[in-house]
């Protein structure tokens, strides 16, 4: 392939993907706004008018929003390549460090890290001080902000950057077998985060403290029995200091298993409710659904590993994408890769949401064996209306991006056989 070929390939994936995503967007905002003044049939008792219309316009402001935020990130994706400014970047910190060296590299990678969240910022304070606090979810303040990104930051150095260093050194140093030795490294790194996460690096963020309700743990307690789940404790999370949404979640694996509920969801479920919602999280531990995602994203990872060895090795990879030959490094085809190939696998993206969706589906039909389906059901109910979820998403739009259900559909599958 020419790199000429390669770069017109390039930008039309870049047009095709924008112009679908772009489409899908205008159809849902459309679409909410259209069913904004009539609560379906379904939720009439139990979701207002008024709230209604707050789902719908909260679901609105955010669409419009994500539309230029997708615009921007297919602009910054075409300036870093065939715009040279990938190129440009290179070619600079060549002139403080050895252009090619592992410092290189990882200074490279590092640069173009902070310059996409720079890109990204303007959207993450709209959405966080604008959207979200003229909806009344966020209690975020300026300093907490401040005080994330900076935990974040502090992060990157101490984990991310030994972690590119790490993968960096690895595609130099083991041939070309690279992505295999890559790719098991990618993994353990994985599951030690998994191990990690919990104890170590979620806390610097939230306060979690043992849950204190006893009626609650008692239930839930028996609840875990009844499943085979076992756990390292019950913790309440500070959702409250950031958001005013809640959920519930169990994270890590093996003895570090721990079930975190959000303040913001015990404030506003009852006890059989909130039992109902954590049943279906344990719902995803039945079926393994976590273990099949961790699987399905190893595989992948592996198949993209193993091309972009191959890509490496492609001049019109490089040249195609804005690349000089003095610049085709090793750090320089991680960043092309990471930049161009969420264009080309757009297409999966519907898949992998259909997929998500199907296991939704699985855990709503475990939590009403455990539990009775209409605490579930009332628990989801309270959920869209407090979280402002949308319930009239666009069933195309819904089908490409949504991770779960529609609220009528799940709610309908949910009760039917129950």
């Amino acid at each position: 392939m020419s790199p000429q070929a390669f770069s017109t390939l390039f930008l039309f994936a870049v047009a095709v993907t924008l112009l679908v995503k772009l489409t899908l967007m205008v159809r849902q905002f459309r679409h909410v706004r259209a069913h904004r003044d009539h609560v379906p049939s379904p939720f009439a008792e139990t979701i207002s008018a008024d709230a209604h219309r707050k789902a719908a316009d909260y679901t609105c402001a955010r669409m419009q929003l994500a539309m230029i935020d997708v615009l921007t990130g297919a602009l910054f994706a075409v300036a870093l390549t065939c715009g040279g400014l990938l190129l440009a970047i290179h070619q600079g910190l060549g002139k403080l460090l050895e252009a090619g060296s592992l410092a290189h590299g990882v200074a490279l990678l590092a640069a173009l890290g902070i310059l996409s969240w720079l890109v990204e910022l303007p959207f993450s304070l709209y959405r966080t001080f604008v959207i979200e606090k003229r909806f009344g979810f966020n209690r975020m303040t300026a300093a907490l902000y401040a005080a994330d990104v900076a935990r974040e930051a502090a992060l990157a150095a101490i984990i991310g950057l030994p972690v590119l260093a790490a993968v960096l050194w690895l595609m130099r140093a083991t041939g070309a077998n690279w992505w295999l030795w890559v790719w098991l490294f990618w993994l353990g790194f994985n599951l030690l985060a998994l191990f990690v996460w919990p104890t170590f690096i979620a806390p610097l963020f939230n306060k979690f403290t043992p849950l204190a309700d006893e009626a609650l743990k008692t239930r839930v307690e028996n609840l875990l029995a009844r499943c085979g789940f076992r756990s390292r404790g019950l913790f309440v999370m500070d959702g409250s200091r950031r958001s005013a949404h809640g959920n519930a979640y169990f994270t890590g694996f093996g003895a570090a298993k721990r079930i975190v509920f959000f303040d913001t969801l015990l404030d506003k479920l009852s006890v059989e409710e909130v039992e109902a919602v954590l049943a279906h999280e344990l719902g995803h531990f039945h079926h393994r659904h976590i273990w099949k995602r961790l699987a399905a994203l190893a595989a992948m990872s592996l198949s993209m590993l193993w091309l972009l060895g191959w890509l490496m090795t492609q001049p019109w990879f490089f040249a195609g994408l804005g690349v000089a030959p003095d610049a085709a490094d090793t750090a320089t085809a991680l960043a092309l890769f990471a930049i161009a190939l969420p264009f080309f696998t757009f297409p999966v993206g519907p898949l992998m949401s259909h997929w998500s969706r199907v296991h939704e589906f699985q855990a709503d039909a475990y939590a009403a064996r455990q539990t009775r389906a209409d605490d579930l059901a009332h628990a989801l109910v309270k959920l869209y209306r407090d979280n402002a979820s949308t319930l009239t998403p666009d069933p195309l739009y819904s089908q490409f991006f949504d991770s779960h259900p529609p609220a009528a559909l799940r709610l309908a599958r949910l009760l039917q056989n129950h």
